[in-house]
């Protein structure tokens, strides 16, 4: 695995979401789809396509900003489900997915993928998402 210091981020992953911050091994960021509470975190490890790359370090790193982030989420959206995933079938690139979930989302019980198409924040809204992620994630 190559260093942080070659670190891209996949150009999808960048047009569908905003960086919000920097974990100790991932960006942490928000998709600009205001249906769900939904973030992602992305290892900056050049090449990483696969949980299984990633030495027993860098696992457990993953999983307590997995931790972190999926408390956020619950604490405050009112979240009844998490739905955690890193499928890697559209964007190779290593990416895990934490998306809040209840009763009546428009996509509910079902899954997000698929589900019409996604709904990007006004800029206004976006903004104020901004901060208030990066407060909660402190």
């Amino acid at each position: 695995m190559k260093e942080q210091a070659s670190f891209e981020l996949d150009a999808r992953l960048a047009a569908d979401s905003v960086w919000l911050a920097d974990g100790p091994l991932s960006q942490i960021r928000l998709m600009n789809d205001s249906r769900y509470p939904w973030l992602l975190l992305v290892p900056r490890l050049a090449g990483a396509s696969e949980w299984i790359e990633l030495d027993g370090q860098q696992q457990r790193l993953l999983l307590a900003e997995v931790n972190q982030v999926g408390r956020a989420l619950k604490r405050h959206h009112g979240v009844e489900k998490l739905n955690i995933g890193a499928l890697g079938n559209m964007v190779r690139q290593l990416h895990v997915h934490l998306i809040g979930r209840h009763a009546g989302d428009p996509a509910w019980p079902g899954p997000v993928w698929g589900h019409g198409s996604a709904q990007p924040y006004p800029v206004n809204e976006l903004q104020a998402r901004i901060a208030d992620w990066r407060g909660w994630l402190e």
